[in-house]
């Protein structure tokens, strides 16, 4: 099963909805799940925010933020996961940032990546990557990266539930 699939089928479990933000991957996150046959039981939809200013404008990353740090940060990830999981109205958002060259960016070397998911009742996660190889090889790597991301928090929030629901600690 791949990745996208296994996140897909969480979701679906969960009665829960899902959306993306994409800036480096370019639209590669939201191909990777549509793939999936099926995914529109889950999956909601995608920005790809490629210009810093969309960023701000379509996903409310705070604008001071971006000037200050530039688009290739980790909360730049968080706020962009945050934005469209509220966008779109979804239970989970997920967000891709970062360099895949072939020059640096905002001072940042290439493969300098942030992948970022936000969820219900607060839950967020942001990583940071330092990926090697082509502009391909990186963006491939960050779409596999964010999905592995939110496969890991949806497996955690999952056993939490069940152990509420089982009356455990």
């Amino acid at each position: 099963m791949t990745a996208a699939a296994r996140v897909l089928e969480l979701l679906t479990e969960r009665g829960e909805t899902l959306a993306v933000a994409e800036s480096l991957t370019g639209g590669l996150v939201a191909a990777e799940l549509t793939s999936v046959p099926g995914a529109s039981r889950s999956f909601r939809g995608s920005v790809t925010a490629y210009a810093t200013p969309l960023k701000r404008d379509l996903l409310g990353v705070d604008g001071a933020l971006l000037a200050e740090r530039g688009a290739v940060d980790p909360e730049v990830a968080r706020q962009m996961a945050v934005g469209v999981r509220r966008a779109l109205g979804t239970d989970w958002g997920m967000a891709t940032t970062g360099v895949a060259g072939p020059d640096p960016q905002d001072g940042k070397p290439v493969g300098t990546v942030y992948v970022a998911v936000a969820g219900p009742d607060g839950a967020e996660k942001t990583a940071a990557l330092r990926l090697n190889g082509g502009r391909a090889d990186i963006r491939k790597e960050s779409v596999r990266s964010v999905l592995a991301l939110l496969s890991a928090e949806l497996g955690k929030n999952a056993r939490a539930q069940d152990t509420e629901q089982n009356g455990g600690t």
